[in-house]
């Protein structure tokens, strides 16, 4: 794999109870620490950007397999959640529902199943973080679109 660099431009005013925004390509977000820490909450936290980072590269991980795989999809859906805990540390969950399209054979969607767990353990960002000792999971359906 070649080498790869990202920059990231961020500024921050105002204190603890200020904000910031990220810039990077074409995401642009608000920065805040949350008000549960102190902060003024107006802008997404640290865990929320990681969360999200995780999403987003399980999701087009999943895309690029099921098209790889001439799956006839009609939507993907993943609703992520995290979960800290004492007794099971850091844990991610993605709920992730296909939609395949009516014509989809037996074979296609069987495969679409399969692709999930598959696509999970191929996400690079989701293999960092279990480096970490973060737990992840993708589970979910695979749906026939109704004509």
């Amino acid at each position: 794999m070649a080498d790869t660099k990202t920059n990231l431009k961020t500024v921050w005013s105002g204190g603890a109870k200020g904000s910031g925004s990220i810039k990077v390509n074409d995401l642009e977000t608000n920065i805040a620490i949350p008000e549960s820490l102190g902060g003024s909450g107006e802008g997404a936290d640290p865990k929320e950007i990681l969360l999200t980072s995780a999403t987003a590269c399980f999701i087009m991980t999943l895309t690029g397999m099921l098209e790889g795989r001439k799956i006839p999809v009609s939507s993907i859906d993943v609703d992520t959640e995290s979960i800290k805990s004492k007794e099971e540390g850091f844990k991610i969950i993605h709920d992730t529902r296909i939609t395949v399209s009516a014509d989809a054979t037996e074979a296609q969607i069987q495969s679409a199943h399969k692709t999930i767990e598959i696509a999970d353990n191929k996400c690079e960002v989701g293999n960092m973080l279990r480096k970490a000792d973060v737990q992840i999971k993708a589970e979910g359906n695979v749906s026939i679109e109704s004509t």
